[in-house]
């Protein structure tokens, strides 16, 4: 019986060489394959977890941005009413001065201007600390990752707080640039209208129109230029005065520099106007809509470009609205600019490009 089984087993030894052999080989190839799903299904785990710890620090960004806009708005408006004073003009007025109506043309000419900076200005630092502080973000981003040296931040505290600073500029030399360019425009529209002469909510959008046109036509400065100062003098200023950060500041300023003078923030700047410009408009309606009763129904389309004001009497109500351009929190006005589309959009991409380490070896 053993002698038969000797037999039968030489006779067919190369088949049970190729089984054995099959059989191992099949065994080592499931243990590679395990090890290599294994590797995968890990290397994914981690990409997601990154991913979602990413997404997470980006959301928490945003909603630092949203709080220092807003945080932002009481002094821009105190510094627009300080420099644009109204009020001192009515007060005046209720003396019944002899050039009252001198006075009156002073009244409308800084009505419209105040409120005309305050949506170039708001919309301005909307996005201005979106990138400010997306950038910051990236890079407080890369800080906290795995592989990151802690002595070497690309953002220290100093240079944050240095580098965000230069808001100022905004609240400063480039509002009062602002004020004169929007006012020798709104001078340029409205010096020869009449207090008397009514307009329609329709000549109110031809006059935003005409205005907005000469401040951001091509023959005057670019809208980026009122954001941060391009004097290489006044980068160095604004860095910090410890040598070591020195160069931090000036490169993230430099690197905010870059990205306004992008076609991106143009576009997203652009969007924000014509959205807070649309947003006054329909705030200005409200003072434009046909008495009840009346024969034009106010479902109307165009009851609204029947219903005419003297100018006299749409001074006071334009005066009024950077109360409403630059409220204090909750602001809907500056709410619907920093949950539009198009900020979102272009926070995400600031963000995206300085939190990727590849930006680093530029």
């Amino acid at each position: 019986m053993f002698s038969s089984l000797w037999s039968f087993v030489k006779r067919h030894k190369k088949k049970f060489i190729f089984t054995g052999v099959m059989v191992s080989g099949v065994y080592l190839l499931g243990k590679y394959a395990q090890k290599k799903l294994k590797e995968v299904q890990e290397k994914e785990a981690a990409e997601y977890i990154a991913q979602a710890r990413r997404q997470f620090h980006f959301d928490s960004n945003q909603r630092t941005c949203n709080m220092t806009v807003l945080s932002m708005l009481p002094p821009l408006r105190e510094a627009i009413m300080t420099h644009l004073n109204s009020e001192s003009l009515t007060t005046l007025l209720k003396t019944k001065p002899a050039n009252k109506l001198e006075i009156w043309e002073d009244l409308k000419i800084i009505s419209f201007t105040r409120t005309i900076v305050a949506v170039y200005s708001t919309c301005m630092l909307v996005v201005l600390l979106r990138v400010q502080l997306n950038i910051i973000g990236g890079y407080l981003y890369l800080d906290n990752s795995a592989g990151r040296s802690p002595t070497t931040p690309l953002a220290p505290p100093d240079v944050q707080q240095q580098y965000l600073s230069s808001i100022q500029h905004l609240l400063g030399d480039g509002l009062m640039e602002l004020i004169s360019v929007v006012k020798r425009a709104v001078h340029s529209s409205l010096s020869g209208v009449s207090l008397k002469q009514s307009l329609s909510l329709l000549d109110m959008e031809q006059q935003l129109s005409w205005i907005r046109a000469e401040v951001e036509g091509p023959s005057g400065r670019p809208l980026s230029w009122y954001l941060l100062s391009d004097d290489e003098s006044a980068l160095a200023d604004q860095a910090c005065g410890l040598t070591e950060y020195d160069v931090m500041t000036i490169r993230l300023l430099n690197e905010t520099r870059d990205m306004l003078d992008s076609p991106d923030f143009s576009a997203v700047l652009a969007a924000c106007l014509n959205r807070a410009f649309s947003r006054l408009l329909d705030n200005l309606a409200e003072f434009f809509r046909p008495p009840q009763g009346g024969s034009t129904p106010s479902s109307a389309p165009d009851s609204l470009s029947v219903v005419s004001l003297p100018l006299a009497k749409i001074v006071p109500i334009v005066n009024g609205q950077i109360n409403n351009i630059c409220s204090d929190a909750p602001s809907p006005f500056v709410q619907d600019l920093l949950m539009s589309d198009h900020m979102k959009k272009f926070a995400a991409n600031v963000y995206e490009t300085f939190s990727t380490p590849q930006e680093l070896q530029k």
